[in-house]
């Protein structure tokens, strides 16, 4: 029989770990019930994963490497290689999505777990920041928080709102989303240029005496554009 491959065998690992969770409890679940149902040793469990948690989280691990390898290869619009970077996780828990939904579930009931989930959805949201910050220097910090954030959190929001079953949560409607976030948050994306909104997009702001009228103002308003 071949090795299988190492993410495989993970996978293998995390599903076993969550069927076993699933029936039996969390914490009535032993180490040694995962290596059994895995048919691997304890020492193999362990020369792998630390803990139960490290093996129902094993997937983001790998997600994570995963994100900041297509991260660093990327060589375009650093906000645009965000979004793609979160619909390419989001990708991954649709594709396994009876996994994610039992995962779900018994993270639900384990405080312990959802405060490691929470944990492990900030990584997410650092490798974002750590991304954009090294491609937008230029950007002031707290943009690039602010979108980093906003692509984690509409990401999860659709994400935890599949895993309850709403099929409205698709693929589609995060790009879509994502998109929004884009052109609201992240107006510029050039990396050496200054954090400056478009022409288009900028405004301007007239004073005039107290009781000049509207048709005055837009009259003067007209004219000195003519002239600039």
């Amino acid at each position: 029989m071949s090795t299988p491959e190492p993410a495989d065998f993970r996978m293998h690992v995390v599903a076993e770990s969550i069927r076993l969770f699933a029936e039996r409890g969390y914490e009535s679940t032993t180490v040694d019930q995962i290596a059994e149902a895995a048919g691997v040793s304890r020492r193999t469990l362990f020369r792998q994963f630390r803990s139960k948690e490290d093996v129902i989280f094993a997937d983001h691990e790998a997600l994570l490497a995963g994100v900041a390898q297509r991260l660093a290869d990327s060589d375009g619009d650093p906000y645009e290689a965000v979004c793609a970077a979160a619909a390419s996780v989001f990708e991954h828990f649709r594709s396994a999505l009876d996994l994610a939904v039992r995962r779900y579930r018994v993270v639900a009931e384990v405080p312990a777990l959802r405060e490691r989930e929470l944990i492990t959805t900030y990584r997410y949201q650092r490798e974002f920041e750590d991304h954009l910050r090294a491609r937008l220097p230029g950007v002031t910090p707290e943009r690039l928080v602010a979108f980093a954030a906003a692509v984690t959190g509409v990401h999860n929001y659709l994400l935890r709102t599949m895993l309850r079953g709403d099929e409205s949560a698709t693929t589609a409607r995060l790009h879509a989303e994502l998109a929004l976030v884009r052109r609201s948050l992240a107006p510029s994306a050039d990396p050496g240029g200054a954090d400056e909104p478009p022409a288009d997009r900028r405004v301007t702001v007239v004073t005039y005496p107290a009781g000049t009228s509207p048709e005055d103002v837009a009259r003067q308003v007209a004219r000195q554009l003519r002239e600039a």
